[in-house]
C-alpha cells in the first residue's frame, strides 16, 4: 500500500482564476449598488439589435410573410425588447408584456428574432420566482410557436421542428436558471453558516472573558479583603500596644509590612496573567508566576490571622488527598470565613476550623466563631462578593455551602461546606 499524501489545508488559487473572481466580485458589487445601470445597458443593447434587424431587412430572411408592413415590424421589435428592463424586478410581468407582440409576430408571419428574448425572461423566472411559476411561463412562451404551426402549417416547417426545438430552447433556459439558482442558494447558505459560526465564536469569546473576569474578581476580592482585614487588625493592636509595650507595637508593624508585601506579590502575580506577551518588552521572558494557594499554605494563612488578633484552633481528621482545584476551594472558603470574622465578630472573638477528609475525595469543612451574631450585610445590597464567591466555588464541584448564625444559645457565626466524592473519570 502506498502512503496517502497529505492534502494542504489552504490551497492557493490560480492567478487567472483569482483575477476572474476578483473582477466578478467587483462587477457584482457595482451591480448591487446600481442595478438600473446594468439593466439599462442590457435593455438598450437588445433594443438596438432588434431595431437593426427591423431596419436592415434581416427579418424578412426568416419571415413567413415578407409583406408585413415596416411600421408594424418596428413596433413589434420595440415591444419585444423593451420589457427586458424589468426582467430582474418583475420577470413574470415582463413575460406577459411580450406575449401580445409575440402572438402578433407569429400570426402575421413576421417571425421576428426578437421573440426569442422570451427565453431570457423564462430564465429569470426560473432564477428568481418560485418554481411553480414555470409551468405557465413555459406554456405562454410556447403559444407563439403553436400559432405559427396552426397559421402556416408545413410551409413554416414541420410541427415537431417548430414546437420541439422551441421547447428544447426553453428547457435549456430553465435548466440554466435552476443551476444558477441552486449555486446561489448554496453559496448564501455557506455564507450564512460562516456568519453564524463567527457570531457563535464571538459569543463564546465574550462568555469566556466574562467568566475570566468573574474569576479574577473573586481572586482579587479574596486577596485584598483578607490581607486588608489582617492589616487593620494588626494596626489596631499596634496602636493599643504602643503606649504599654513598644516591642509588641514593633512586632505589629513588622507583621503589617510582611502582610502588605505578601498582598502586593499576590496581586502582581494575578495582574501578570492579564498582561499580553507583546507587552513584556519583547525580551521573551515569561513573568514569574506562583501556583495558586493550596492546603499546604493554610498554616501561613492562620499565622497571619492570629497575628491580627484572632485566636484560631484547628481540628483535622483524615489524610488530605485532594486535587488542586478542591484545595483552592477549601483555602478560599477558610480565608473568606476568617476575613468575615475579623471584620464583623468584634473583640475577644475566637474561631475554630473543623476539617474532615473522607474517602473518594469528599471533604467537610466547618468554620465557627464566637463573636457577635449580627447578620452580615446582604451581598445584593452591599455589592460584596464574599458569600456568592464561596457558593460559586463550591458549586463547581457539586458541593453545598451554608452560612449563618449559630443556633441559640451559642453565639457567633458558622460556615459549613461539604464537597461530595469525585465523579469517576
Amino acid at each position: 500500500m502506498q502512503p496517502v499524501k497529505p492534502v494542504p489545508e489552504d490551497r492557493a488559487a490560480e492567478p487567472l482564476t483569482e483575477y476572474v473572481q476578483r473582477v466578478n466580485r467587483r462587477i457584482r458589487s457595482f451591480d448591487h449598488r446600481h442595478p438600473l445601470v446594468w439593466d439599462l445597458h442590457l435593455t438598450g443593447f437588445w433594443v438596438l439589435a432588434a431595431l437593426i434587424d427591423a431596419t436592415s431587412g434581416g427579418w424578412d430572411n426568416v419571415a413567413h410573410n415578407p409583406d408585413v408592413p415596416f411600421g408594424l415590424v418596428l413596433v413589434l421589435s420595440v415591444a419585444l425588447s423593451v420589457p427586458l428592463l424589468w426582467r430582474r424586478s418583475h420577470p413574470a410581468t415582463a413575460l406577459l408584456l411580450t406575449l401580445p407582440p409575440a402572438l402578433v409576430s407569429a400570426w402575421s408571419g413576421a417571425a421576428l428574432q426578437a421573440a426569442l428574448l422570451q427565453l431570457l425572461l423564462v430564465h429569470h423566472i426560473a432564477l428568481r420566482l418560485p418554481l411553480r411559476n414555470l409551468w405557465w411561463a413555459v406554456t405562454l412562451a410556447t403559444v407563439p410557436a403553436c400559432v405559427t404551426v396552426v397559421r402556416y402549417g408545413d410551409s413554416a416547417g414541420s410541427w415537431n421542428q417548430q414546437v420541439g426545438s422551441h421547447l428544447v430552447s426553453l428547457g435549456v433556459a430553465v435548466l440554466i436558471g435552476i443551476t444558477v439558482r441552486t449555486r446561489r442558494d448554496y453559496t448564501a447558505a455557506l455564507e450564512d453558516r460562516a456568519r453564524r459560526l463567527e457570531t457563535e465564536r464571538d459569543q463564546q469569546v465574550r462568555l469566556a472573558a466574562a467568566a475570566e473576569r468573574a474569576r479574577i474578581a473573586r481572586e482579587m476580592h479574596d486577596i485584598i479583603g483578607h490581607n486588608l482585614s489582617v492589616i487593620t487588625g494588626l494596626a489596631d493592636g499596634g496602636r493599643y500596644a504602643a503606649a504599654k509595650s513598644p516591642d509588641r507595637a514593633a512586632q505589629a508593624l513588622d507583621a503589617i509590612g510582611t502582610t502588605s508585601r505578601q498582598a502586593l506579590g499576590e496581586l502582581r502575580r494575578l495582574l501578570d496573567i492579564l498582561r499580553d506577551d507583546d507587552q513584556d518588552g519583547g525580551a521573551g521572558q515569561a513573568p514569574e508566576l506562583a501556583p495558586q494557594p493550596a492546603l499546604t499554605d493554610l498554616d501561613r494563612l492562620l499565622d497571619g490571622v492570629r497575628r491580627a488578633g484572632l485566636p484560631v484552633r484547628t481540628t483535622i481528621k483524615g489524610e488530605p488527598a485532594l486535587p488542586e482545584g478542591r484545595q483552592l476551594t477549601l483555602y478560599r472558603v477558610i480565608q473568606e470565613a476568617l476575613t468575615n470574622t475579623l471584620k464583623h465578630a468584634g473583640p475577644d472573638a475566637t474561631a475554630h476550623i473543623d476539617l474532615s477528609y473522607e474517602a473518594g475525595g469528599a471533604v467537610t469543612l466547618t468554620v465557627t466563631d464566637t463573636g457577635r451574631t449580627t447578620p452580615l450585610p446582604s451581598p445584593a445590597l452591599s455589592g460584596g462578593r464574599g458569600l456568592p464567591g464561596m457558593r460559586e466555588r463550591t458549586s463547581l464541584y457539586g458541593g453545598t455551602l451554608e452560612a449563618g448564625p449559630r443556633p441559640a444559645p451559642e453565639q457567633g457565626w458558622r460556615v459549613h461546606l461539604h464537597l461530595p466524592e469525585e465523579s469517576p473519570q
